[in-house]
């Protein structure tokens, strides 16, 4: 093995020791499966063995009618996936899933699998009343259509959320201009963007709402839901 091939070895593995720092390190509440969507919706729940999250301190406002989008890619982080959802679909919000493909997509530990519901390239970002990108091992941080759907969202006044390494995909948007944002890893992607890096574990700034771990996924599910009652 050359230096340069081992090098590049070294790099790969150091940026995967990051993730699995950044995304899998913290410890959170067991994740929550999806509530049944109702007839009138298309999305296909994951298919998990139903448990249940601690309901929220302060009860919250019905979100009957609303609509979310995940964004999910392959070795997606289960907890920053379910407990957003859980909480949202308990307020009433359909979740839609999209992903690269229309192969089902499993989590990081393998205890999730999920069935998308629509393909990137074909969703609209203006479409949905939230955006919800979930971070993981897999994370397409240069995906172009992902990054489309970021810039949809904002355009036309959407919410939009994005955990451990995902909000890399906003700055490439070049959506965060003076929002205060946080980031597992990279955080010179958001400064580069703009945006005003604080290293907190949560953050949410107007419509904008970034975690860098799971262990803010309640919270980032509790801010979408706080600011789609409004």
């Amino acid at each position: 093995m050359n230096r340069r091939h081992l090098l590049q070895q070294m790099a790969f593995l150091g940026v995967v020791a990051l993730l699995l720092i950044g995304c899998a390190g913290a410890q959170v509440e067991p994740t929550a499966p999806p509530s049944p969507i109702p007839p009138t919706a298309t999305p296909t729940p994951a298919r998990v063995t139903p448990t249940s999250i601690p309901p929220t301190p302060t009860p919250m406002e019905r979100l009957d009618g609303k609509r979310a989008l995940f964004v999910i890619y392959d070795r997606f982080e289960e907890d920053e996936y379910g407990i957003p959802r859980a909480i949202l679909e308990d307020l009433g919000v359909v979740v839609i899933v999209a992903s690269l493909s229309s192969d089902v997509v499993k989590g990081y530990d393998g205890s999730i699998e999920v069935q998308p519901d629509v393909l990137l390239g074909d969703a609209r970002g203006g479409d949905y009343d939230a955006i919800v990108f979930v971070g993981g091992m897999g994370y397409e941080v240069d995906d172009p259509e992902a990054q489309r759907i970021a810039r949809e969202a904002v355009a036309a006044g959407k919410v939009v959320a994005a955990i451990c390494i995902a909000p890399i995909t906003l700055a490439r948007a070049g959506e965060v201009e003076g929002k205060r944002m946080t980031v597992a890893m990279f955080p010179h992607e958001l400064e580069k963007a703009g945006a005003i890096y604080t290293g907190a574990g949560f953050e949410h700034d107007g419509l904008i709402i970034t975690a860098n771990s799971p262990g803010g996924s309640r919270r980032v599910g509790e801010a979408i839901a706080t600011v789609l009652g409004e």
